[in-house]
């Protein structure tokens, strides 16, 4: 398959631009419980009923773990990813129906194209600017075909700010990582990461936006989606704002039906 040129991201480096591409945070979550996530597609998968062969694109796919995933449950599948030594290591794992690129989620990729676009395990609310966070949602929803559906898997962030763990230090293998969690003035919740190793000290600071529902509501609303559903665990359990783990939202382009069956045991919006 010939891969198509992508337009140039900004020339500057950005947090994520040098954490994600880093060995070091892939060792530093390197214990996620993977077993959970696959478990979670698997009800996702479930509730949406995409059809067999469904064009499908994992946006921030890191290193592909859950593309393949979802390649082997028999859809066409893309991975995105702005860390060029993510993307480099899924590319062995290419196939007819499995393909990575490096890209920039503000930028266009397809359009019309993808019958669902997935966003798993908080990877946004990333940028410095708001403009770039609806730049993202503009391009999902550019990205969708007219019935096409997006799903966004987000931490609850007034659960995460109320009971932010300020300091913590992990070790994972012989690296100790000392970590310290505060939220800014502009409403983001900053973790600082600083650890040695080999004789050198490294720092680094994730920096995520703490959307609320609320936020996405318009987020979402500026980009011509709406918010069709939300869940607020992994086990596709009723959004609460005050308890739940994560916020889930699965949206739509604003014009189409969404017409997919609304389970009993399933939140609603």
């Amino acid at each position: 398959m010939t891969k198509q040129k992508l337009p140039t991201p900004p020339a500057h480096t950005e947090w994520f631009q040098d954490w994600f591409n880093s060995p070091y945070y892939h060792l530093l979550y390197k214990n996620r419980d993977e077993t959970e996530a696959k478990k979670f597609i698997d009800r996702l998968l479930a509730e949406l009923k995409p059809p067999d062969g469904a064009f499908v694109l994992d946006l921030a796919c890191g290193k592909g773990r859950y593309s393949r995933y979802l390649a082997e449950k028999g859809f066409d599948v893309t991975g995105l990813d702005i860390a060029k030594e993510s993307i480099l290591f899924a590319q062995q794992f290419e196939n007819e129906h499995l393909t990575f690129f490096q890209h920039d989620m503000r930028l266009p990729f397809r359009i019309n194209y993808f019958d669902y676009i997935f966003n798993f395990f908080t990877s946004f609310g990333y940028f410095e600017k708001e403009k770039d966070h609806l730049k993202t949602v503009v391009n999902i929803a550019r990205g969708l075909r007219p019935e096409g559906k997006f799903v966004l898997d987000f931490f609850n962030s007034k659960k995460v700010i109320s009971g932010l763990r300020m300091n913590e230090i992990k070790q994972v293998d012989e690296v100790v990582f000392h970590i310290q969690r505060r939220v800014d003035e502009a409403g983001y919740i900053l973790k600082n990461i600083q650890f040695g190793d080999e004789g050198k000290h490294f720092s680094f600071t994730e920096r995520v936006r703490a959307f609320t529902l609320n936020d996405f509501q318009v987020l979402f609303g500026k980009a011509g989606l709406k918010i069709a559903r939300t869940f607020g665990s992994y086990q596709l359990e009723k959004f609460d704002e005050t308890t739940s783990d994560r916020l889930i939202l699965v949206g739509c382009r604003a014009i189409s039906d969404f017409g997919f069956r609304i389970s009993e045991t399933s939140g609603e919006t």
